[in-house]
């Protein structure tokens, strides 16, 4: 493996996957990692739908989608990783199985990818850290799920308008402010949420002139109405 910059070293150890564990820590531990390093243009495939993985990505620089595609093309955005994050857990602790969804850089991406296999088995001098690094990985795994259960309670709304709601609802509670903003453009959201984005679009506009919401790109601030309506 070449040797990691230490601008990558330092967002490596404020990753949640290695908290606890400090910069030399990561420095030792990384080749017991087999850890590797790949660089993506805008909108190539990490990974296809279909392929096959034994590695776990962790997000250096750019930024991935991970989407959910159909036969006729069309995309599902299932989550943003930015750097920091990793993506691919799950398949890779699955290796004979063909992972179900796609991985794409939506801007010049670096990726360090690290062996599943090396995380998950504790090497024969049972560092600290190493066994930190697991107890790590199954805390995320379990956050991931969460935020799973929290998109299939936005998406299984019967209506565009209640899905936008309880998706902005939801932002504006984690964020801890009714002004925030999203990572997703328009396109984006819809993909999301699973709904036409003309129709999106449209419904964000009426919410507006019902002084719901208002909105400037990505940025939405929203009123008291609006949280008592979906309520």
């Amino acid at each position: 493996m070449n040797t990691i910059k230490s601008e990558y070293i330092s967002i490596i150890a404020s990753s949640k996957l290695f908290e606890g564990i400090n910069a030399d820590e990561i420095i030792g531990l990384l080749p017991c990692l087999s850890a590797t390093e790949q660089t993506y243009k805008k909108d190539s495939y990490i990974y296809h739908m279909g392929d096959t993985i034994n590695k776990i990505g962790f997000v250096l620089s750019g930024c991935t989608h991970l989407v959910k595609e159909d036969y006729w093309g069309n995309h599902t955005i299932l989550s943003e990783v930015m750097p920091g994050e990793f993506f691919g857990e799950a398949f890779a602790c699955l290796p004979t199985e063909s992972v179900g969804i796609s991985c794409i850089a939506t801007e010049p991406t670096k990726v360090l990818f690290l062996n599943i296999q090396k995380i998950i088995t504790v090497c024969t001098s049972a560092c600290n850290f190493h066994t930190r690094l697991i107890q790590n990985l199954m805390m995320i795994l379990a956050q991931k799920n969460v935020l799973l259960t929290q998109k299939l309670d936005h998406i299984s709304k019967r209506s565009t308008k209640d899905k936008l709601l309880s998706y902005l609802s939801a932002q504006a509670t984690k964020q801890k402010s009714n002004t925030f903003t999203i990572p997703f453009n328009r396109q984006q959201l819809a993909d999301y949420l699973s709904v036409d984005r003309s129709a999106m679009s449209s419904e964000l506009c009426k919410l507006r002139d019902q002084g719901l919401l208002t909105f400037h790109k990505n940025s939405f601030t929203l009123s008291q109405s609006s949280m008592d309506e979906f309520l």
